[in-house]
């Protein structure tokens, strides 16, 4: 019968040092009378844990702090080249990489465009990606966003096609990548990646249960329950563009992978023919919400029209949305894409009173406010935890 784990030395020197560590990242350059009151370590421990970290190379002095009572005071920051951490957002068209340092400063972002047929194999396309953002060092993690999912009972990519990502259907594909790339490797949804984006620093921010619905050209969604991302049994939970919807043709009638469910009623080519049908012009879907928002406002009939096209998209994605909200009962909702950012809040509030018209429950929809690449926003926020949770806890010899 295990007990619990006694409290070592050792042991509470690494908690310490996690403890200095965290509060140096949130609060920024830091005195060690400061360092000792966020922690509440005596002087002479918080003396001899900056001299453990700078020794460790993760702590350097910024300087010092004159005006203070009694002697200067010497200023404390984490070292921002202690480790670097990757970030890669693959689509067909291009594959877009972010280094940032220890601190979460970005110190280096590259897009490498890729042909409808690339040339190389996979590792070399991604590892021209990343040789791209010129890494001022090593990497210690790499976080790979891609549109579609690994299953961890086989480690091969589902949910996707070979045509949809050329050279990516390979056995052991996360340690192939690894190996290859000479640096751990985790590949992860994109749809995730933007949920727990949002989840940090975004709309879903202090909300443990929500779910997040890209629809753009495809639909995904990602579930959040407890506080955490939630993959299911294949890693394909939240893939709910596949998922049957009335109106919509099933996988029986279309192909297990091709266009049907609620993609194909609300992915941006539908939602394209659709306000067409209503009069609304534009050069693709996005133009087209656009377009169709800014008609709204007018009056006349092309007013008129426009309205009835947005009621209609927000009916469709209320649809899928309702099912979700039945099964998954969450306090909050959040989208984002190509279809619903375009539309503002006048479709968030469309979709918002359709969802409400269908369900029990009556969850807050909310617009994404994450700024940027989302998924390279997930993915480095990802990457960067994995990282500062192995240095913060590599001070102390086990």
């Amino acid at each position: 019968m295990s007990g619990p784990v006694p409290g070592t030395p050792s042991l509470l020197r690494a908690i310490n040092d996690r403890a200095a560590l965290q509060a140096l990242l949130e609060r920024g350059p830091l005195t060690r009378p400061e360092i000792g009151q966020l922690t509440g370590l005596s002087k002479p421990t918080a003396s001899q844990l900056l001299a453990r970290l700078q020794e460790a190379g993760l702590v350097v002095l910024d300087g010092v702090r004159e005006g203070l009572p009694g002697r200067t005071a010497e200023v404390y920051r984490i070292n921002p080249a202690a480790a670097y951490a990757g970030a890669l957002d693959v689509t067909p068209g291009r594959i877009e990489a972010r280094v940032a340092d220890l601190t979460g400063t970005v110190v280096g972002s590259y897009t490498l465009a890729t042909p409808r047929r690339p040339q190389g194999d996979l590792v070399e396309r991604l590892a021209a990606a990343l040789d791209g953002t010129r890494p001022p060092g090593p990497l210690r993690r790499v976080v790979i966003g891609v549109q579609a999912a690994v299953d961890p009972t086989t480690g091969r990519l589902g949910y996707a096609t070979a045509k949809d990502m050329p050279g990516w259907h390979i056995p052991d594909l996360v340690p192939t990548l690894s190996r290859g790339l000479g640096v751990p490797v985790d590949v992860e949804n994109n749809v995730n990646l933007v949920a727990m984006a949002e989840q940090a620093h975004g709309a879903a921010h202090g909300n443990p249960d929500f779910v997040l619905l890209w629809a753009d050209e495809g639909i995904g969604s990602a579930l959040v329950l407890g506080g955490r991302m939630h993959r299911g049994a294949t890693g394909g939970a939240g893939e709910v563009g596949y998922m049957p919807t009335p109106g919509a043709p099933t996988a029986r009638e279309a192909g297990r992978l091709a266009n049907h469910g609620y993609t194909a009623l609300t992915g941006g080519a539908a939602v394209l023919k659709l306000l067409r049908s209503y009069g609304v012009r534009g050069g693709d879907f996005r133009q087209a919400v656009a377009n169709a928002v800014r008609a709204a406002e007018g009056r006349g009939k092309r007013a008129d029209d426009a309205r009835a096209g947005l009621r209609d998209v927000a009916a469709r994605l209320a649809v899928g949305l309702a099912a979700i909200t039945a099964v998954v009962d969450p306090g909050l909702i959040v989208l984002t894409g190509g279809v619903v950012l375009p539309g503002g809040e006048t479709l968030r509030e469309l979709v918002e009173h359709e969802l409400h018209a269908l369900t029990v429950p009556s969850p807050r929809v909310r617009l994404s406010s994450v700024e940027g690449n989302p998924v390279l926003a997930g993915a480095l926020d990802l990457a960067l935890a994995t990282v500062r949770d192995e240095v913060f806890g590599s001070t102390v010899p086990s």
